[in-house]
């Protein structure tokens, strides 16, 4: 029977993997469970602070009560039907995204990059490695990062630029960021999928791990 995916529930342990190395991808300061949830302060001035929560906790109503000022993001592990009911109207769902996690290898053999491109790898930090892929011209063509923080390899800001798709970068960039992960001794890893991320992933062997509901007050 397939599962009805508004009905799947995430695993606090691996949003708490994840949320951890969200932040290491993003370089700010380590996120703060409190209230039910991770506070990550973002710093940016379209983002400057997230609260992700594992599940629709009471705290979420709580906190979308109490926060007043835009650029403030809730995240929460649960469908947007869920999610809007404890939400005052002032505050507006945005686009869908999908928890997605990967148990193992990725299906399919490695893939070779295209003529005119090659992998340049990056460290940003302790456990933290930027891959892009550029052209022969040196344009970044594709762009993703891989940390490490704990038991789980995140997955992150994975961006294949218009004039470079359709070609197979995006899957060449995931399967050497699985390079990178199984060379640190790694074989299961969480992300956060768009629609059209979800949609290059699935195919390679992720699985939906919970729908991720995304509301924030409009500037």
């Amino acid at each position: 029977m397939a599962i009805n995916e508004f009905d799947l529930k995430a695993d606090p342990a691996i949003v708490g993997t994840w949320v951890k190395g969200w932040a290491l991808t993003r370089q700010v300061a380590a996120p703060v469970f409190e209230n039910g949830g991770y506070r990550i302060e973002v710093g940016l001035p379209d983002q400057k602070r997230r609260h992700v929560f594992p599940a629709l906790a009471p705290a979420v109503r709580e906190h979308a009560e109490k926060i007043s000022e835009p650029f403030v993001f809730l995240k929460i592990c649960a469908p947007p039907e869920m999610v809007r009911p404890h939400l005052p109207p002032h505050w507006r769902i945005e686009a869908p995204g999908y928890m997605m996690s990967l148990s193992g290898a990725m299906r399919g053999a490695p893939v070779s990059l295209p003529d005119g491109y090659a992998f340049e790898h990056q460290e940003l930090g302790v456990g933290v490695t930027l891959l892009n892929i550029v052209d022969r011209n040196g344009e970044v063509a594709a762009t993703g990062r891989i940390a490490f923080p704990g038991e789980l390899a995140v997955y992150d800001r994975i961006r294949t630029h218009e004039n470079h798709r359709r070609k197979g970068l995006g899957r060449a960039l995931m399967k050497q960021l699985e390079v990178l992960s199984h060379e640190s001794g790694l074989r299961n890893a969480a992300l956060v999928a768009t629609p059209d991320g979800r949609a290059l992933y699935e195919p390679l062997g992720w699985q939906l791990h919970s729908l991720y509901t995304t509301a924030v007050i409009p500037a």
